[in-house]
């Protein structure tokens, strides 16, 4: 058999007929470039459309201080570190956004990665071993899930943020393994928040130890967005904090937080730090500028909840379905995959960018657009962005 086969026969290849089935009628929705971006906004084709599909939270990625922080460390250090960590890669500003990280979240230290898919992967994977077990949430996200899988232990899940369920396969896992519980923050689709507390008091009971990827958290929630640990005033309790640069932090890259000896030690055997490339210069600077940004900009957090708030309210009122959602970020469940589809076209067409979601990435009677706000997005783009769902909603029937 050629391996190849897989997609290029077309009797096998679902995925790859739909797809350019898809492309051909005009309604594919992924990999469209932007022409231009300036946060709220994007240009594809030409025209200009509403950025609600944006993790860009406090919209930093055009703030004066973080454009030129990055320059000026390329003007210093180049365009590459052009090696690992272990090597030749490590810049004095990477140790400068390690000290500046562990004292804004409270830590011991902390570790940066190149990318927050690296980050969970590299930790999970070295921190698991042969007779460990990860419990985690089955709505935890793919790199965390990716992780569990290259460790040589095993795992256990636990329905979406029930504490009955969290309890019956903690009761089920042998008592003498280690186990290391596994949650996101902010559930990066459905928008809700963990129910920290109730985890933590479950958890003690158990005697492990507990991860909590912040990637949607840090920058939006608790003081000044040091994620969610301090929204519910528990910053000593967790042991790991993951966050990434790519949302908030208006960069690239992910990195790790938490006593001291984990992370000297993670820093030593995760193989997705040891074995790659450094953290860009530019990526860098541009990390440290935004963590300043974000400490001494707050009214930036504020005004992203009061949008966040006044969109959801108003999708609520037009009769849309955005579940449990208590963040900026904003499902609008279709539970419709050709309808979702159809929904997302009908959006784009009339000036509003958001992502469909579609199964696989959600079970089959969930699909859903998901929005995401900006700080920086106005009233009138939210007025706009309302009237456009409405119009659209009840075209195809929707609401």
């Amino acid at each position: 058999m050629d391996i190849f086969d897989k997609f290029r026969d077309l009797s096998k290849a679902r995925l790859v007929v739909e797809a350019r089935e898809a492309i051909k009628a005009g309604i594919y929705p992924f990999f469209l470039p932007l022409e231009e971006t300036e946060g709220t906004e994007v240009k594809i084709n030409g025209r200009k459309l509403i950025m609600l599909g944006s993790n860009n939270y406090l919209g930093l990625t055009t703030h004066p201080k973080v454009k030129e922080a990055a320059i000026e460390a390329v003007k210093k250090y180049g365009t590459s570190s052009t090696g690992s960590r272990f090597m030749n890669g490590t810049l004095k500003i990477h140790r400068e956004l390690e000290d500046k990280l562990a004292e804004f979240l409270h830590r011991e230290a902390c570790i940066v990665f190149s990318t927050g898919y690296q980050a969970n992967v590299g930790t999970i994977s070295s921190l698991i071993g042969r007779n460990d077990i990860a419990i985690t949430d089955k709505e935890d996200h793919a790199s965390i899930i990716d992780g569990v899988r290259m460790s040589y232990g095993s795992m256990l899940r636990f329905k979406h943020n029930d504490m009955a369920d969290l309890r019956r396969v903690l009761e089920s896992a042998p008592k003498d393994a280690g186990k290391l519980l596994i949650i996101d923050g902010v559930y990066s689709m459905a928008g809700d928040i963990a129910p920290l507390p109730e985890i933590m008091k479950i958890t003690k009971e158990f005697g492990m130890r507990v991860m909590v990827d912040d990637a949607h958290s840090i920058g939006v929630l608790g003081e000044n967005g040091r994620g969610t640990s301090n929204y519910f005033h528990m910053d000593k309790e967790t042991d790991i904090i993951m966050g990434t640069f790519s949302k908030s932090f208006a960069s690239l890259g992910g990195f790790i937080a938490g006593d001291e000896d984990v992370i000297f030690y993670v820093k030593h055997t995760a193989r997705s730090f040891i074995f790659s490339a450094s953290m860009s210069p530019a990526n860098t600077g541009a990390a440290i500028a935004a963590l300043e940004v974000i400490k001494s900009e707050p009214e930036r957090i504020e005004h992203l909840w009061k949008i966040a708030d006044r969109m959801r309210n108003g999708l609520k009122q037009l009769g849309f379905d955005v579940g449990t959602s208590n963040t900026p970020i904003i499902p609008v469940y279709i539970r419709d995959r050709m309808k979702t589809v159809l929904m997302w076209k009908e959006l784009f067409d009339n000036g509003v960018y958001c992502n469909p979601v579609l199964p696989p990435a959600v079970p089959p009677t969930e699909s859903l657009l998901r929005t995401s706000y900006i700080a920086t997005h106005t009233e009138e783009q939210i007025d706009r962005a309302l009237e456009i769902f409405e119009k659209a909603g009840k075209k195809l029937g929707v609401i």
